[in-house]
């Protein structure tokens, strides 16, 4: 085996550290196993907020502290992927964080109270940060630029299917045995994955240890995302800026944000590179993959939620209603390694967001009175959308960097990702909120003795309880019309956000071709 001699920024030498030889599949397969479970912790917990907050006797608003606490933990840790890993090694880096990551999934398996399971949720997202910019990174410098189609359709199935598989697996362990599952599962692919990463990923050559800890750039990357996250996840609760303190949080989060960009463009040694957004590829990329995550979290979100709270599904049967889009990913996964090499990756984007645009245009014309089948292909042709935009977007945004820059790079991308995504899901969930309310604004003057209509309905109502005085059956004809008034009302308000997301994703066809793309090598 060979060496590299490594030096840190004095010029000073560390130990040589020996370079493993391995074959890049099996490099593929010991960073994106931990990879996987960590996108599937993610959100399979989404689907388990009831039972959990029922198990602990809490409310619901107190049991998604589970999901806020993880998102807080990943967010932190993800733009600091490549300082971590120039400072430790990459395969004493990966070590560390799959074995914190194990450690709170077993924290929150036998957790004995909510509190120690919020604790369990922000140790496993210490761990699980990093997994998704160092897995994209180690790909991207592994496999030669002919087989990088290759590398990003195997990074997509380890983020993007995992991800969306997450709900249909958590609903599947919530409804047919405990939540602690959804934990448990991870402990001893931790192991296993501790011991792949031991045997196959080789340590970085030419490694430049920073001698200097940017502490003040760490404490404003902590106050800005911390008070951000929660008031992203409280500010619906609260009546958002009406609330005095969620004005005072949002302030703070604003100044944090501001002073972490200039002090780290003018600090000498700073913890994260905001430079790279100089590189065109990176900057449109981070924009379009920001774009594809606000679109598939969306519809994540809202439409288990629409099932849920409009139809009458049980958690199983909502997270089953993103599978279609499981398979249809997995599907293309397989065909878009050689159309990633032999076709331009900007014309796959540009088909890509139109399908993303028109699977959710067609989540538009729900109602409730459709079928489990109907779901069926707007899942699949957004199974398709995704995949074509995902993977040649995830080679192209580092594409164009320096590999001294790539770990680094791939983390102010992913937590792009993950501040937009954490951004547009509150907003989606205020968003239905509100409109409702409007909606029902409207469609309330409707429900008026004026109107025949309403008469006749609320007649023929009143006659289904004529076991009861003539009084009380009308009282009852009345709540009932108006129930389905507000089903109705939420109905529109659903419609009216998947439109949204919609347009975004046909406006965003074009802005593909604005990327560069580098000439293959031989």
């Amino acid at each position: 085996m060979s060496t590299s001699e490594l030096t840190t920024a004095t010029g000073n030498p560390l130990p040589k550290i020996d370079r493993k030889e391995t074959p890049i599949w099996l490099v593929a397969i010991s960073i994106l196993l931990p990879t996987s479970f960590a996108m599937l912790a993610t959100s399979a917990t989404n689907v388990a907020i009831p039972y959990i907050a029922g198990y602990f006797g809490s409310t619901v608003d107190e049991a998604n502290w589970v999901i806020t606490t993880y998102m807080i933990a990943n967010a932190i840790l993800i733009p600091l992927t490549g300082w971590l890993e120039n400072y430790m090694g990459r395969v004493l880096f990966l070590k560390v964080f799959i074995t914190i990551f194990t450690i709170g999934s077993l924290v929150c398996a036998m957790a004995p109270s909510l509190n120690m399971l919020v604790l369990g949720r922000l140790i496993q997202g210490i761990g699980g940060g990093p997994m998704m910019p160092i897995s994209q990174a180690i790909l991207i410098a592994s496999f030669p630029y002919n087989k990088r189609g290759q590398a990003m359709a195997l990074f997509g199935l380890a983020v993007m299917v995992f991800s969306i598989l997450g709900p249909t697996f958590g609903g599947f362990i919530v409804d047919n045995s405990a939540w602690q599952w959804i934990y448990l599962a991870n402990i001893p692919i931790g192991i296993f994955s501790v011991v792949l990463v031991h045997s196959n990923i080789a340590e970085l050559k030419n490694r430049v240890r920073p001698t200097k800890v940017d502490f003040v750039g760490f404490i404003a990357l902590v106050i800005w995302l911390l008070t951000m996250q929660i008031v992203l996840d409280k500010g619906q609760q609260y009546n958002w800026f009406d609330c005095t303190w969620v004005c005072w949080l949002t302030g703070i989060s604003a100044f944090a944000f501001v002073f972490f960009i200039i002090w780290e463009l003018e600090y000498k040694a700073p913890i994260v590179n905001l430079r790279v957004f100089k590189d065109k590829n990176f900057f449109i990329g981070t924009i379009l993959g920001s774009s594809v995550n606000m679109i598939i979290y969306v519809t994540i979100v809202l439409l288990p939620s629409f099932l849920q709270s409009l139809m009458g599904y049980n958690a199983m049967l909502s997270g089953l209603s993103l599978a279609p889009r499981v398979f249809s990913c997995i599907v293309m996964l397989l065909l878009i390694g050689p159309m990633v090499e032999y076709l331009d990756n900007r014309v796959l984007i540009a088909t890509g967001f139109f399908f993303l645009g028109l699977s959710t245009i067609m989540y538009a014309n729900l109602n409730l009175s459709i079928s489990f089948d109907y779901v069926v292909i707007p899942n699949l042709l957004m199974g398709i959308g995704v995949i074509l935009v995902f993977i040649p977007v995830s080679g192209l945004v580092l594409g164009t960097l320096p590999k001294s820059e790539l770990s680094n790079g791939a983390g102010l991308h992913s937590l792009c990702k993950c501040v937009m995504t954490a951004f547009v899901v509150s907003m989606s969930s205020t968003l239905v909120a509100r409109l409702s309310q409007l909606h029902q604004t409207y469609l309330v003057r409707h429900l008026s003795n004026f109107n025949l209509i309403f008469q006749h309905k609320i007649h023929a109502l009143a006659g289904n309880f004529m076991a009861l005085s003539s009084n009380v059956a009308t009282h009852k004809a009345g709540a009932l019309l108006y129930k389905q008034l507000l089903a109705q009302s939420k109905l529109m308000a659903y419609v009216d956000v998947f439109e949204m997301f919609a347009l975004i994703a046909f406006i965003l066809i074009p802005f593909g071709f604005l990327l560069k793309v580098p000439k293959k090598e031989n």
